[in-house]
């Protein structure tokens, strides 16, 4: 990172800014070229494993994508506020991000799609406990990103 002054290395300041974010981009390769596509997530942290789940339909892109290629590149950003300056070279940003690195796999347990869909839900509304009808899951595609590699930054002031 060449701004090491703004690398965020506390474990807790990162997993609260990850918790209090809804929006995950993923990128795939695809053949030479890279898709990125932003999606809801919920995140579990065990045993020091960071998991981001995420879900979609059992065919497309990304659903293909992620049978192919397992090895995916992430990011999560948040907290900005623009800074006005007085010439356009003086403006800048407050901001935070998470960017790295993780092995993306196709949920099949049942059990394990439930808990991942509970986490996206738990992400996005603060509620933890829904109901999945078996039709539901059945159609809904749960994908696991088990992170690898991880680096933060932030410029708060």
């Amino acid at each position: 990172m060449r701004r090491s002054d703004r690398e965020i290395t506390d474990q807790k300041e990162i997993e609260g800014f990850i918790l209090r974010e809804t929006i995950l981009r993923v990128a795939f390769y695809d053949k030479g070229e890279i898709y990125i596509v932003p999606v809801n997530y919920g995140c579990l942290m065990e045993g020091g494993k960071i998991l981001f789940y995420f879900h979609g339909a059992c065919a497309g892109r990304k659903f293909e994508l992620a049978g192919a290629e397992p090895s995916v590149g992430f990011e999560i950003d948040g907290r900005y506020k623009l800074l006005e300056g007085k010439n356009v070279c003086s403006f800048s940003a407050e901001f935070q991000s998470v960017i790295g690195t993780g092995r993306l796999c196709l949920v099949a347990d049942r059990r394990e799609k439930k808990m991942g869909l509970g986490a996206v839900m738990r992400q996005a509304t603060g509620k933890a406990e829904w109901d999945y009808d078996d039709r539901m899951l059945e159609r809904t595609a749960v994908f696991r990103l088990e992170v690898e590699k991880m680096s933060c930054k932030a410029k708060l002031i």
